[in-house]
């Protein structure tokens, strides 16, 4: 897999921000095409961590864009009855024409997202389990022939139409860093997509992912290998610091320094960032997806040099 870059949009920033009108989130996806990203991804959340529904804006920018892949990063399938699904998902990917993919993840154990599960109506205990089952069946379905499964679900016969604009449809990356996470990423998805916290804990957690693919008889290689990371650009260190704070502590509402250890994020200069970047990439990340903490107009044309610089650093001889 070459090299490349995706952009998240600040869908969950413009709800805490009181600006839910999605014109200005449309426009920040034709900028990232246009200075020539690779991705753009939208988050997931229902009531944990308010924000856009992910498909449903995909939709929307699909139908604007024409080149960038079109990511989740991660939606949570346990909270959703896969046959609808399957069906969203086939949809999108034939209005993108084949460039979804699927970012899943089994959401964090803590007090707001066993409310979120409460409020779906879906039980938190076993949602590994759900959401595994769950994608099977989605990929069963997107296969176009009648599906009878006897589970969590029933179906009996049944087929949904349209299929995915790709066969067998999009990619799948799972977003863990746990051991068990691991091991479901190298035994059963199409990539894997931690939120870090660092290049050399990637380093040794990709190796883990490689090699339980092989075990299962897979190419460890054909598991894409991607990296979720929060970066604050500024020349002044210490204000890119303080705005790394101030933006952890909102997003989540929970001490800064507590996601700062789980989940990798740089506050510095361009030069600076290169260089942490680089660093991902030499522990072999293949996909660099960048979520901004804030100041997204300006950040975003710094991000499309740092974009030029590693892939020119990083092109093949």
């Amino acid at each position: 897999m070459a090299l490349s870059f995706g952009y998240l949009l600040p869908t969950r920033e413009r709800i805490m921000e009181g600006c839910p009108e999605t014109t200005s989130l449309l426009e920040l996806a034709d900028r990232a095409e246009a200075i020539g990203m690779d991705a753009v991804w939208v988050g997931d959340s229902l009531v944990a961590k308010p924000r856009h529904e992910p498909l449903t804006l995909l939709a929307a920018v699909a139908g604007r864009t024409k080149k960038v892949s079109l990511g989740t990063a991660v939606l949570l399938p346990a909270l959703r009855n896969p046959v609808v699904l399957a069906h969203q998902i086939a949809t999108l990917d034939q209005i993108s024409e084949g460039r979804v993919i699927l970012g899943v993840g089994i959401a964090a154990n803590i007090p707001t997202v066993h409310a979120e599960f409460r409020a779906a109506g879906v039980p938190f205990e076993k949602r590994a389990g759900r959401m595994m089952e769950g994608l099977r069946l989605c990929r069963a379905l997107w296969t176009g022939e009648p599906v009878t499964w006897e589970g969590r679900w029933t179906l009996k016969d049944q087929q949904i139409g349209p299929t995915p604009y790709r066969e067998g449809g999009p990619p799948i990356w799972v977003g863990s860093h746990v051991r068990a996470g691991i091991e479901r990423a190298g035994k059963h998805f199409d990539g894997w997509f931690p939120t870090g916290p660092d290049a050399e804990s990637f380093r040794d957690q990709l190796t883990q992912v490689r090699e339980v693919a092989s075990q299962a008889g897979r190419d460890p290689m054909a598991v894409a290998a991607a990296i979720y990371l929060t970066l604050r650009i500024d020349d002044d260190a210490k204000a890119a610091d303080r705005h790394i704070d101030n933006y952890l502590s909102s997003y989540y509402g929970v001490p800064a320094a507590k996601i700062r250890k789980s989940q990798a994020n740089f506050a510095g200069s361009e030069a600076g960032a290169i260089d942490w970047l680089q660093g991902f990439i030499d522990a072999g990340a293949e996909h660099i997806m960048i979520r901004l903490a804030g100041d997204h107009e300006r950040q975003m044309g710094v991000v499309a040099r740092i974009r030029e610089a590693l892939l020119g650093a990083n092109a093949a001889p």
